[in-house]
């Protein structure tokens, strides 16, 4: 087998894992920053990374401004809308289960939008796979999960920006499948961060003090974030989205509050049940059958 093939056949793990990591940014960082200043902090730094990156190895920019547009409008979706929606939800007092919970409807969705709007046929074992794995997130998260003696406005107030997050990387992975399914990925993230960016720290601007102490958990949880999500992590979002179909790409966010149950288990001693490790096992099998369909 050779080494492409075999980076091809655990990309989907290697995303997964990466991918799930992102709650130690948020674990350590936003005691320190307030959210959408913490990821206009990070965009910063992926944008001038990635510039001088793209900069000296003189790869190609987007060949019109249209297809530099469709660029955008994903890096809104997915970076500025999604990741500034998880980050507000836990900052407004959101347990991070409930809101893994939310955006974990996001593989069934797009599920439906990928009939829909890219003409995939999702055949009935996918289906089938699709509301195992949901199951089993559930499972996993209901065993971590109570919120008591909040009013209904209050939780209103913390559920909508998990709203807004699932609706960003649902809808963000069908455009991008449907309108850039392939880009260069130097020049792409410089195109997809500058527009959240921009979005991300105009918002801050006008509805937070963008104070940020800068203390030593806070500067580690930032360079995780920019080199392990938005470089490694988001690098394989979009050679997936590129190489596979939009259900098959979704599914995969079902293993991602396991393996987080997980990581936080070995990290930080976080109880781990027997029903979060059936809830485990159950959406391990519903992403089998998804992908296998």
């Amino acid at each position: 087998m050779t080494s492409s093939s075999l980076l091809q056949r655990f990309m989907p793990l290697l995303f997964v894992l990466l991918w799930s990591t992102g709650f130690i940014g948020a674990k350590f960082g936003l005691p320190y920053a307030e959210p959408l200043s913490f990821l206009a902090a990070r965009y910063v730094l992926v944008v001038g990374l990635m510039t001088l990156l793209a900069l000296a190895m003189r790869a190609p920019w987007p060949a019109s401004p249209q297809a530099a547009f469709h660029i955008g409008v994903t890096g809104l979706l997915v970076h500025a809308l999604y990741l500034g929606g998880v980050f507000m939800s836990i900052h407004r007092g959101l347990p991070a289960g409930v809101s893994a919970l939310v955006v974990g409807m996001q593989p069934l969705l797009t599920a439906l939008g990928a009939g829909l709007l890219l003409g995939e046929r999702v055949s009935i074992r996918q289906w089938a796979g699709l509301a195992l794995g949901f199951f089993g997130v559930s499972l996993v998260v209901s065993s971590k999960v109570a919120i008591d003696g909040v009013a209904p406005a209050e939780l209103g107030h913390m559920l909508t920006p998990a709203l807004a997050a699932l609706a960003g990387i649902t809808v963000g992975t069908l455009y991008q499948k449907r309108f850039c399914p392939r880009f260069d990925l130097r020049t792409g993230s410089v195109v997809q961060f500058l527009p959240s960016l921009a979005v991300t720290a105009l918002v801050a601007g006008q509805t937070e003090t963008m104070h940020i102490e800068w203390s030593g958990e806070f500067v580690f949880a930032l360079l995780w974030l920019v080199l392990v999500l938005s470089l490694g992590a988001i690098t394989l979002l979009n050679l997936l989205i590129r190489s596979g179909s939009a259900v098959n790409v979704a599914s995969l966010f079902y293993l991602t509050p396991p393996t987080t149950t997980l990581i936080a288990w070995a990290m930080f001693g976080e109880t781990l049940t027997g029903l979060a490790l059936a809830g485990m096992g159950v959406a391990v099998a519903g992403v089998w059958l998804a992908r296998k369909g």
